[in-house]
């Protein structure tokens, strides 16, 4: 079998972004058909009030994922920084350290997930109607973290080294298999959301399965020898030191979505589900961004390692012109699209019409979402650890401030809910833009003291 590793330190960077994107791209987009298939068949078949419940459980099993992902990602970083420096024995030891660290983590975290899930679904105001199903979804989201946190580990280390084929092929597979079973337990055997929940942790079981094995047989990375396979102290404090940040970033955004479901949980269960639904339709808008993200990361993090400070101004510039470009499509998409997008969930003329509304609104906003993405990647991939931490306070304070403000104090009502989720991403993309600018910015003159600093207090 082909092996798919990049160096990314030479070549055209557009293209090098591009290639690896598209598999990548196309990877996220099965990742996010796992609740896809679930909220599309559990709200057509089983109903509103499932697809309410799963939607009410999503911010939840969101946090602790994020908990435990930030940790694989930040190793990935680490990873293709000594890959862009030809150093293989660090790029081996940090696999191996980096792995340890997420056996132990999603344990932990899955446990907590499932042991809080109801005070934390009371917590956010889940409506009574709801919260039994919406406790049992939860669990078993929490029972699947070690496998979902160990594929996207494996994921992220093959990307880190330039191969975002694999980790698709792998997601294509458990996805198809998560579908049919989805049908089989749902429609078939009438398990309703349990049946659902099922489906997804047996999928995510097969995609950590065959990602490792396919990583052991074919990746020379991850043929480790005696002398890679050490807990090193040194190795660890660099994996925590840039992935504990991005965990604590991710957590907060999880945090600050959790506030938003307790405002849109207060609506009643025809709100919750239309949001749930522009929320699964805004999962697929995220995924053309994230996957630039992670590219981003991945070229700077490998040319940084390879001290080509140029390069990584190059792929800045270069990827907000793709996301401008990306953001102006998906923008008319959700304009004149967005009730057949919403009709695909469910067949309530109100939940469709309302989930069209939010649609309209937050599509306006889809250029400073995509700043935020970009500017993560690229700071991302030079091991600055801070703005991922700081993004995510800008966006909890946002969160938990600006919906009460639009909903109650200014009186929009349900409208508010939409227009404050395009006003975080507002305020996030302006913030992570002054961050770029203020630490890393190519000066006119052509003079890099500044970006040479930079990089000398990261190393």
């Amino acid at each position: 079998m082909k092996d798919f590793t990049t160096d990314m330190t030479k070549g055209n960077p557009v293209k090098h972004i591009l290639l690896f994107s598209l598999p990548a791209l196309i990877g996220n987009i099965f990742q996010q058909i796992y609740n896809l298939a679930d909220s599309i068949i559990v709200g057509r078949i089983v109903g509103s009030e499932a697809l309410a419940a799963v939607g009410a459980s999503g911010s939840i099993s969101f946090l602790f994922f994020a908990l435990c992902n930030g940790i694989g990602s930040g190793g990935g970083i680490i990873a293709s920084q000594y890959y862009g420096a030809h150093d293989d024995e660090k790029v081996k030891n940090c696999i191996f350290n980096t792995g340890f660290i997420m056996l132990i983590v999603p344990i932990v975290f899955g446990t907590l997930g499932f042991v809080s899930a109801p005070l934390l679904l009371k917590l956010l105001s889940t409506p009574s109607d709801i919260l039994p199903d919406a406790t049992m979804y939860v669990r078993f989201m929490c029972m699947g973290l070690l496998f979902v946190s160990m594929y996207n580990y494996i994921a992220s280390m093959l990307r880190a080294l330039g191969d975002s084929v694999s980790p698709l092929i792998f997601l294509i597979i458990s996805t198809i298999l998560n579908i049919l079973l989805d049908l089989l337990f749902v429609y078939r055997f009438d398990m309703g959301i349990r049946g659902a929940a099922i489906a997804t942790v047996v999928a995510q079981f097969a995609s950590v399965v065959g990602s490792g094995l396919y990583a052991v047989q074919f990746n020379q990375y991850f043929k480790l020898k005696k002398e890679n396979i050490s807990l090193s102290g040194s190795m660890i404090f660099k994996i925590l030191r840039l992935g504990v940040p991005m965990s604590l970033q991710f957590a907060l955004i999880a945090i600050s979505t959790m506030a938003l479901q307790r405002v849109v949980n207060a609506y009643g269960t025809v709100v919750v589900a239309a949001f749930t639904a522009t929320s699964r339709i805004e999962q697929i808008v995220h995924q053309p961004y994230q996957t630039l993200c992670a590219s981003l990361a991945t070229f700077c993090g490998q040319n940084y390692g390879a001290n080509k400070k140029d390069r990584v101004f190059a792929g800045y510039k270069k990827g907000l012109l793709i996301m401008a470009i990306i953001s102006l499509v998906m923008l008319i998409v959700m304009q004149f699209f967005g009730r057949a997008l919403t009709g695909l969930f469910v067949t309530d003329p109100e939940v469709i019409e309302l989930g069209a509304l939010g649609l309209r609104i937050t599509s306006i906003f889809y250029l400073m979402l995509g700043t935020i993405y970009v500017v993560r990647g690229v700071l991302t991939g030079v091991g600055d650890a801070f703005f991922a931490l700081f993004n995510g306070i800008i966006e909890v304070i946002g969160r938990f401030t600006i919906p009460i403000l639009l909903t109650s104090m200014l009186g929009m009502g349900v409208s508010g809910i939409w227009l404050s989720t395009g006003f975080v991403w507002a305020i996030s993309g302006i913030t992570a833009w002054m961050r770029y600018y203020v630490r890393l910015h190519e000066p006119v003159t052509g003079n890099r003291k500044l970006f040479k600093r930079v990089l000398n207090n990261h190393q």
